[in-house]
């Protein structure tokens, strides 16, 4: 069963960063292409960067040059580096996972969520 846990989100001042962590848990990490998403209120849920198996990645263009997606070395863990912060990155943060997609930003594809970290940036 694919478990996904997200931790990092918190309250941060605009310019400042945060790292979000997820930890993957109950299946073949390798095989697997991960991303992350964010929903904020009233808004769709979009793509904000993702790694496919072979370690290739993509981002949304709001967060380019900001965010950095990684791995840890068994692949368990997906991490989000975050800078730059910006009140409009304020949302619920989301893991996401899928053994059958490439690097696609599109939220409505993947198929493993975890439960979202909060993260909220003032001005």
């Amino acid at each position: 069963q694919v478990q996904l846990v997200e931790s990092g989100g918190g309250s941060v001042q605009a310019g400042g960063s945060l790292r979000l962590s997820c930890a993957a848990f109950g299946y073949a990490y390798s095989s697997y292409s991960m991303g992350w998403f964010r929903q904020a209120p009233g808004k769709e849920r979009e793509g904000v960067a993702v790694i496919d198996t072979d370690g290739y990645t993509i981002y949304g263009d709001s967060v380019k040059g900001r965010f950095a997606i990684s791995q840890g070395n068994a692949k368990a863990t997906l991490y989000l580096q975050m800078n730059s912060l910006k009140p409009e990155d304020t949302a619920m943060y989301y893991c996401a996972a899928d053994p059958n997609l490439g690097a696609v930003l599109r939220p409505h594809l993947w198929s493993y969520w975890g439960q979202g970290t909060q993260v909220t940036v003032s001005s």
